[in-house]
């Protein structure tokens, strides 16, 4: 997967309700398509963070003594960034939605695919 925020900068990040037809399409059942969203978004969750902190670790500044606190800008941009993204719950729902997601159904022994495109 290529650069995550530049992927998820055009999803809506509001949230709105959803057609449970739609949600159980793939699973037929709507307990699996949770369990597969909310997986991915754990997954995006970690990514973002990941993301985050090794762009903010460019910026820091490790000050001599603790009374030296100065603000950086581009930290605080960056920060301001990552804040505007949609939350990853609603991003996971979105790809699930859109059939960007692969998984596999353990008790069942089928892989299904979801994906369009990649």
């Amino acid at each position: 997967m290529s650069d995550l925020k530049t992927q998820v900068q055009n999803i809506d990040p509001n949230l709105k309700a959803r057609k449970m037809e739609s949600m159980i399409e793939g699973t037929t059942n709507i307990y699996k398509s949770l369990v597969i969203i909310s997986k991915r978004a754990r997954q995006l969750n970690v990514q973002l963070k990941e993301e985050l902190n090794a762009k903010l670790e460019e910026f820091a500044v490790t000050p001599d003594t603790i009374e030296e606190i100065n603000e950086n800008k581009e930290q605080i941009e960056i920060s301001k960034f990552y804040e505007k993204l949609p939350n990853p719950s609603v991003i996971a729902t979105s790809e699930f939605l859109d059939r960007k997601l692969e998984f596999r159904d353990k008790d069942a022994k089928i892989e299904t695919s979801l994906e369009n495109e990649v």
